[in-house]
């Protein structure tokens, strides 16, 4: 029906354009004005049907771009979320360090740079108490010398908490301050630093001590005013003679403890930290035997190794072990904000340790 009514059409446009071609459209006695009409309404209705091809043309066009864009958003969303997947199972198969679970002793010693270098380490202990505080771990300080001008020229203290040894670890290391300190008169910019050492706290079967070797000390400890200050002595300092297993020979520790006005929690923070010592010149040599077998490593607990670089004229860190590891944001990471800067260490050292897992 559909094409007998097309050939209709088409023969009686056929025979209009021949009459008006011919002038005998207007000739009388001819029906040819309904023929004129026929074929007006043929060309109409294919205008018509042109119109709405190129209209439903648009349409599905316009539908197949709506396609493409959800879906092919969706597509690319699940190939990037399949390599993740693929990169976080890689990343689990890698063997754990026990060690990262474990709480962290932390030393910050003033470097080169006098009363500048003091006031840097007192900035980094205020870095680390934030950033702890933010993650809920808990700060005790176990020793402190303090700096003439502020700041300190050494601070010691444990940080608890899970897994904070595991976070804590890469900051191992010699930081660098680029500023104008505020004894500077003509506006000069000074390099000053601090070293940070940072040590896994040791259990008790962790490492094997004969007390009985240890040699005890007291003394009047100073500090805030208070009835026994200067007059019970709480302080302790400990001596004892340790034979490195590495090298064969003996050294001697010497530790001190001031952080109670009661002695008998002094002397056992002072084990602890004769425990944790010991255990670390140990867990060097572990380190040690590692970075050996690797080209890099981000972690290698190295405190003479020159990691960061604080610029404060530009605002700038720069962490050296990991190539364009530099953000802008020096006042936050100051006030505690470290999150981009260890979670791109981890990346790091996770990458390193997965390449160390292959080729093995």
């Amino acid at each position: 029906m559909g094409h007998a009514l097309d050939e209709t059409l088409q023969d009686i446009l056929i025979r209009y354009h021949r009459m008006k071609g011919d002038n005998t459209l207007w000739m009388p006695g001819t029906d040819h004005a309904g023929i004129a009409t026929q074929a007006k309404v043929e060309e109409q209705l294919r205008g018509e049907g042109t119109n709405r091809y190129e209209l439903g043309r648009e349409k599905f066009l316009e539908r197949v771009w709506q396609w493409k864009e959800t879906y092919g958003n969706r597509i690319s969303y699940h190939q990037t979320r399949i390599e993740q997947l693929e990169q976080d199972i890689r990343v689990m198969m890698i063997p754990k360090d026990p060690q990262d679970s474990k709480n962290a002793i932390m030393e910050i010693r003033a470097g080169t740079g006098g009363d500048e270098a003091c006031l840097f380490a007192g900035d980094l202990f205020r870095m680390y108490s934030k950033f702890c505080e933010n993650r809920g771990w808990k700060v005790e300080v176990t020793s402190v010398s303090e700096g003439a001008s502020g700041g300190y020229k050494e601070i010691d203290f444990t940080v608890t908490g899970n897994g904070c040894y595991g976070i804590l670890k890469f900051e191992s290391g010699v930081h660098r301050v680029q500023r104008v300190p505020k004894t500077e008169t003509q506006g000069r910019i000074h390099t000053s630093a601090a070293s940070v050492a940072v040590l896994p706290e040791a259990e008790e079967f962790d490492v094997e001590i004969n007390e009985g070797e240890i040699k005890w000390d007291t003394f009047r400890s100073s500090g805030a005013g208070g009835q026994n200050v200067n007059k019970v002595e709480s302080g302790v300092r400990l001596r004892y003679m340790w034979k490195n297993p590495n090298t064969g020979e003996m050294q001697e520790i010497l530790i001190e403890c001031t952080e109670t006005r009661d002695q008998p929690k002094n002397r056992e923070r002072a084990l602890a930290r004769l425990r944790t010592r010991i255990y670390d010149m140990e867990y060097q040599k572990y380190i040690s035997d590692i970075s050996a077998k690797r080209k890099t490593m981000v972690s290698t607990g190295d405190r003479s190794a020159k990691i960061r670089t604080y610029n404060y004229p530009q605002g700038r860190v720069t962490d050296h072990r990991v190539e364009g590891l530099t953000v802008y944001n020096l006042a936050a990471v100051m006030d505690g904000d470290l999150t981009e800067i260890i979670n791109r260490l981890q990346m790091a050292e996770n990458a390193e340790r997965l390449k160390e897992n292959i080729e093995s």
